[in-house]
């Protein structure tokens, strides 16, 4: 029997997204295209038009990163060392979890890899709407910790100067190079250099579908972390709790921008529409309304489903980058789930822990992509490098004969003859080839 899946409302439809995508697709190339052409001119002019943002150089200056220190209570400092110190111990014991290894795989043949932190990371720290601090403690710090020698952070100016609470956290989470610039000039200044700012080797960090689409298009040249564009929400709930708590989660992660999805995924048709309910009560009075409205009426959806079978397997398919879970089988969520950005298990949690103070990164997988990565983690600063070395001559002419054969089986007589030559130096005696072989025939190399 077919199980059920009622959807009580319904976001906008794929064709309008794939619209609007194609439209930042081509802004984003074009202003790309400028920055590698005209550097710090484009970036300047660009800053000015959308930041409203002019200065000679953007690198802000001791001097200016110890007044926005002192801007801050010695409550917000403590605030921001207690977030920091919640990213960096979960960091630390990610990064005890990677080890180097070498083993020795046959008799003489040594297979390892070294674990090498990246040298340059371009962190972008949102901050046009709200100044996101929290996303220095989760770009910075992380790569701090993974052992980056050059951490340069971009953030845009907040109500027309650098934000103080930004430029706080991004000090004392250890970034060396610290730029007032926002957007597509300040991800583009990074990954493609410009003649006042040294190019990184890696780009990470959240932002809006532009600056989304601008790490997207700069992959290749640079590495990236994921594609973390606008934040999605998905609430997972049945009867076990109340439409206060499901609207009040929903709408704590629309507030970030009007192309937010909110997902309210239920087996309780009657906790559907209280929820629904509750959410234009809240709406009403939530200082943020602005943008949560817009984010709800066009990207939210309520989907009622038969049962939680059916309720896992279409949470798997949304793919949501944050997955709040508050139902009567929370554990069995995290046994089958395999399509998320992270989960927040249980009503005593929620994701704006997950977001600002608890430890786990923020930086989440969107659009789908948690099908194939998973959110930002101290790994992402790290490479995994592999080596090799043959101690013997018996081992080197072992692996040699597999080798040789298996070159020729594709064709590959260059492949071959490095095996070859191995074979007849280390073998310790003359091997054989077939009549009429040359010597290039590694397929006739005998055992021996």
């Amino acid at each position: 029997m077919k199980k059920l899946v009622k959807y009580l409302k319904e976001g906008v439809n794929a064709s309008e997204v794939k619209a609007a995508d194609e439209k930042v697709r081509a802004i984003v190339e074009g202003t790309l295209s400028d920055i590698e052409k005209r550097g710090n001119a484009a970036v300047r002019e660009l800053s000015k038009k959308f930041d409203n943002w002019d200065r000679d150089d953007y690198r802000l200056t001791q001097a200016e990163i110890n007044r926005c220190l002192s801007d801050l209570t010695r409550q917000q400092i403590a605030d921001i060392e207690f977030a920091q110190e919640q990213v960096r111990n979960f960091a630390q014991i990610q990064k005890a979890a990677l080890r180097d290894v070498e083993v020795e795989t046959i008799p003489g043949v040594i297979l390892g890899h070294k674990n090498i932190a990246i040298q340059n990371a371009g962190c972008y720290v949102p901050g046009g709407k709200y100044p996101m601090l929290a996303s220095a403690h989760m770009s910075v710090l992380t790569a701090s910790v993974a052992g980056v020698p050059r951490i340069i952070t971009c953030a845009p100016p907040h109500q027309g100067k650098p934000s103080s609470v930004i430029v706080a956290a991004q000090h004392m989470a250890g970034a060396d190079e610290i730029y007032a610039l926002g957007g597509i000039q300040a991800v583009g200044a990074m990954a493609l250099g410009t003649e006042t700012i040294q190019p990184v080797d890696i780009l990470v960090g959240p932002g809006n579908a532009f600056v989304a689409e601008a790490k997207r298009q700069l992959y290749g040249r640079v590495g990236i972390d994921l594609f973390a564009g606008p934040t999605e929400t998905m609430v997972i709930a049945d009867e076990t709790v109340d439409a206060e708590i499901c609207a009040t989660d929903l709408l704590g992660q629309a507030e970030h921008g009007p192309d937010s999805p909110a997902v309210l995924l239920t087996t309780s048709e009657k906790l559907a529409r209280e929820t629904m309910e509750e959410i234009e009560r809240l709406l009403q009075i939530l200082p943020t309304a602005g943008h949560a409205r817009k984010a709800w009426d066009v990207y939210g959806q309520v989907i009622v489903a038969d049962d939680h079978d059916e309720m896992l397997k279409i949470a798997n398919d949304i793919a949501s980058e944050h997955v709040q879970v508050m139902t009567d089988r929370d554990d069995w969520y995290l046994e089958n789930m395999v399509n998320y950005g992270a989960l927040f298990l249980g009503p005593r949690t929620n994701v704006a822990y997950g977001d600002k103070t608890i430890g786990t990164n923020h930086t989440l997988p969107t659009k789908k992509a948690g099908r194939y990565t998973g959110g930002l983690w101290v790994g992402k600063f790290i490479k995994t490098h592999t080596y090799q070395k043959v101690l013997t001559d018996e081992a080197s002419a072992k692996v040699g004969r597999y080798c040789s054969r298996l070159c020729m089986l594709e064709g590959f007589q260059g492949h071959a003859e490095q095996a070859n030559i191995r074979v007849r130096r280390y073998g310790g005696q003359n091997v054989p080839y077939a009549e009429g072989a040359t010597p290039l025939a590694g397929a006739d190399l005998v055992e021996g």
